[in-house]
């Protein structure tokens, strides 16, 4: 095996789809500002000098024509991934998306495949306003027929894109800005870490625990992993022992592992930067009511998200209504001090 070496989550989906166009040449890409430019959020870069203008294509801004194009080359046989800048633009096609994508091959009765990968940029915390700082993964999610995939380093982006490309099925991989180590945008570094040369490929399903912890079990995804993990070695200062999840993707998700982690812990607080009102926090509040006895439980449920609000352009607005370290230290040491009734009574 090759050295890893330290890689950006940019350069790890650039590498990682790149090894990919090499092994199959049925691979191609296209959106906006993909070519030269590399991708606004640089997931692209360096991809035209290795295969040209054919395989790399900038299109138009024109999001339904090239993700109904996407879905028409996918069926003829070809392998596409697009790109389109931000999450919050997906409004303009989401026909494409819905109707097509994520149901054709439904409704040919499993005859057409339809092996897209949709990427695209998610979340807030740099102050660019309401239009551009959502995240929906919960959105996506909520629509049957599609994969989402939402890594929260570099590791992990580059073997889920593989991972993506080689899936037959309609892919969204979502990529948090404020992880994908970019010069001009401050960044989490714990999302920078080693990555193997060599193209290797993680399951989709599979939750990573990133730390053990026996007080109470955190699950997240993408950006705020990282705010998790350095609130959890807050917490352990204070005699906190908390258990990191992160779900890797959506769709499918690791029941098992959120499971088998709240039994043990008793307790558990999710964080979330998608919306508060039904989303992914909700759906995993719903998962541990319903199969975990109150008497596996020693506090209720706790949720941390953005509240139903649109994101404000304002920073101090902004960081108070995403989620930060703070909030998910507060949010535990609350937790702590709940306790459910039979609890209560134990």
């Amino acid at each position: 095996m090759s050295t890893a070496r330290i890689l950006t989550m940019a350069q790890a989906i650039s590498e990682g789809i790149a090894q990919e166009m090499s092994r199959d040449a049925n691979v191609f890409v296209m959106g906006e500002d993909i070519g030269s430019y590399g991708g606004i959020f640089g997931a692209t870069g360096g991809l035209l000098d290795k295969f040209g203008k054919e395989r790399v294509m900038d299109t138009p801004i024109s999001e339904t024509a090239f993700i109904g194009a996407a879905t028409g080359a996918a069926a003829a046989g070809l392998r596409p991934i697009v790109e389109l800048m931000f999450v919050d633009f997906f409004g303009v096609c989401m026909d494409q998306i819905y109707n097509h994508l994520a149901k054709n091959t439904y409704m040919s009765g499993g005859h057409v495949k339809l092996p897209v990968v949709l990427t695209t940029a998610i979340g807030g915390g740099y102050s660019d306003a309401a239009q551009h700082s959502q995240c929906l993964y919960g959105t996506f999610a909520h629509i049957p027929g599609i994969k989402v995939v939402v890594p929260s380093n570099a590791y992990d982006a580059k073997g889920l894109m593989i991972s993506a490309i080689r899936d037959d099925n309609p892919v969204m991989f979502m990529y948090h800005k404020g992880i994908m180590g970019l010069p001009w945008m401050a960044y989490l570094e714990g999302s920078s870490n080693a990555v193997p040369e060599e193209a290797y490929a993680i399951p989709f399903g599979k939750a990573k625990v990133l730390q053990e912890g026996s007080d109470i079990t955190i699950v997240s995804i993408s950006q705020m992993v990282q705010k998790a993990v350095l609130a959890a070695r807050e917490l352990a200062t204070q005699s906190i022992h908390a258990e990191v999840i992160d779900l890797r993707t959506l769709v499918p998700l690791d029941t098992e592992t959120i499971l088998k982690s709240v039994r043990k812990t008793g307790r558990l607080l999710v964080v979330d930067e998608d919306y508060l009102g039904f989303g992914l926090s909700g759906e995993i509040a719903a998962l541990v009511a319903e199969n975990l006895d109150t008497v596996e439980l020693h506090a209720p449920v706790m949720r941390l998200a953005v509240p139903n609000v649109p994101i404000p352009y304002s920073r101090p607005l902004e960081q108070f209504v995403i989620p930060q370290v703070a909030n998910i230290v507060q949010a535990v040491q609350a937790a702590m001090l709940k306790k459910t009734a039979a609890a209560a009574h134990a």
